[in-house]
């Protein structure tokens, strides 16, 4: 028979028509829930406190952040899903309990603002989406919390997402995190793209300095990643020479991602030999030989969505070439400096010019540039060719934090204590450079740390993780006893 509530709902290959008969059996004789109340949430006074902080920048004015639907993979089939970051950040809400698609709205008042948020409630049993709806149904992707539960675990006011819509309307001015919900986006045109960015912008600098809980967080995710790259190092010797030994190393680390937290903060880079030389090589299917070395950046995620972003450079044997060695000195001499120029006060960019100073310099020791001073001329800049990028970044929810911020406020910025980032220097010296002794090309090195700028200094958050070169052969060599 013709099944007409199937248009009503996200459907996909694996769905069968319903007859009357079955629509009805599976509406009844379920019993009620019976869950108590879950505990308040350790996140929840920051939250609260992150949007006082918001609201008193945009008084009057509707702000409304949305959490984002799912992302299509392919054909009928998501990605596991992920809340938007400026959601998450002044919520708490990681989407694991309530579901896709909510939304955050903050309403002003003569006061402030009352914050409300809208997500779909539990599915009720009288209507046939529950097992219906592939996307949204219980018997699909679990049960969401009630209002009710959410409100305590969150300490906030909670509405169902139908009755967004309604919320939306009016003449107050309304500023929306745009292209993350297009329904959203629709709902509330907007006036100018001027005003949303503010809010973007403003929502991204909230997360700059890291209040203690997120520290905590992160902290956590560092130590996760520590021992996903402590197992990874432990097994190289056991896949040495095999094909996409890289997948291997990725996923290993993966595995204790997902057992430690909620999985990886971005996709692994896992790159032997040659392919160290590639920013961001993510194929991971290359084969972990003998002499070679395997350039590891990862991080795990935790189930509170902060990430660490960590790099070793390690050999595969368990000891360095000469030639290995060489380059590796030289890209933790650059960390040494970038590390020692990270302080409160210090320009945001300064830790990153120490680090270059020191590489410039050395590839001017080895003949390859003739002059330090020249190539680092901003009119010049020629030493990127064997570094290309940045030293660092922001970390935080996002493995690149704070991205929508204003220049003033971070690039352009100073380190503030709270202020939680990556130092990570790199040389990739590509095989087929001819400016290069051929016997270093191939190499590719970076060495990657998380740090907390505090009042008197910097913290190394990643310091259980060896880094000199010696401590990493003797660390490797005691993870094969």
């Amino acid at each position: 028979m013709d099944d007409p509530a199937a248009g009503r709902f996200a459907t996909g290959s694996h769905d069968l028509p319903v007859s009357e008969t079955l629509a009805s059996f599976m509406t009844r004789d379920w019993a009620p829930s019976g869950k108590p109340l879950p505990a308040r949430l350790t996140v929840a006074p920051y939250a609260e406190k992150r949007r006082a902080a918001l609201s008193a920048l945009f008084p009057g004015e509707r702000l409304v952040l949305p959490a984002g639907p799912p992302k299509v993979r392919s054909n009928d089939t998501d990605y596991r899903y992920r809340a938007h970051t400026a959601y998450v950040h002044l919520t708490g809400d990681t989407g694991a309990d309530t579901g896709t698609g909510a939304v955050l709205v903050l309403e002003p008042t003569g006061a402030g603002h009352d914050a409300v948020l809208y997500h779909r409630p539990r599915s009720p049993r009288d209507d046939a989406g529950f097992f219906r709806d592939r996307r949204h149904g219980e018997f699909w992707v679990g049960p969401r919390a009630a209002p009710a539960e959410t409100e305590e675990k969150l300490g906030l006011a909670c509405a169902p997402l139908d009755d967004l819509a309604g919320a939306l309307r009016g003449r107050v001015p309304t500023r929306v995190i745009r292209r993350v919900d297009p329904e959203v986006d629709h709902a509330v045109p907007a006036r100018a793209p001027e005003p949303d960015a503010e809010l973007a912008a403003c929502a991204a600098e909230l997360r700059l300095v890291k209040d203690d809980w997120e520290i905590a967080q992160l902290q956590a995710a560092v130590d996760h990643t520590v021992d996903g790259f402590t197992a990874v190092a432990a097994g190289l010797a056991r896949v040495t020479g095999m094909p996409r030994g890289e997948r291997w190393a990725e996923g290993t680390f993966e595995r204790v991602a997902r057992i430690r937290g909620n999985g990886v903060g971005y996709d692994t880079i896992a790159a032997a030999g040659a392919h160290a030389c590639v920013l961001h090589w993510t194929r991971n299917d290359g084969t972990l030989r003998l002499g070679e070395m395997l350039l590891l950046d990862a991080g795990v995620e935790t189930d509170t969505l902060y990430t660490a972003d960590i790099t070793r450079t390690l050999p595969v044997s368990g000891w360095f070439t000469p030639r290995q060695r060489q380059v590796y000195d030289l890209v933790y001499h650059a960390q040494e400096a970038g590390l020692a120029a990270v302080r409160p006060g210090a320009r945001f960019r300064d830790f990153h010019m120490a680090a270059m100073r020191v590489i410039a310099e050395g590839l001017q020791d080895w003949g390859v540039l003739r002059s330090a001073e020249d190539a680092l001329d901003p009119e010049s800049g020629i030493y990127r060719r064997y570094t290309l990028c940045s030293s660092g970044h922001m970390l935080g929810l996002d493995v690149h934090d704070c991205s929508a911020a204003r220049a003033s406020q971070y690039l352009d910025g100073v380190l503030r204590p709270g202020h939680v980032l990556t130092v990570e220097p790199g040389l990739y010296l590509q095989p087929d450079d001819l400016t290069l002794p051929p016997e270093l090309r191939g190499i590719g090195v970076r060495i990657e740390d998380d740090v907390l700028v505090t009042e008197t200094g910097a913290r190394l958050m990643s310091s259980a993780l060896p880094r000199h070169p010696e401590e990493i052969e003797t660390w490797m060599q005691s993870l094969k006893g």
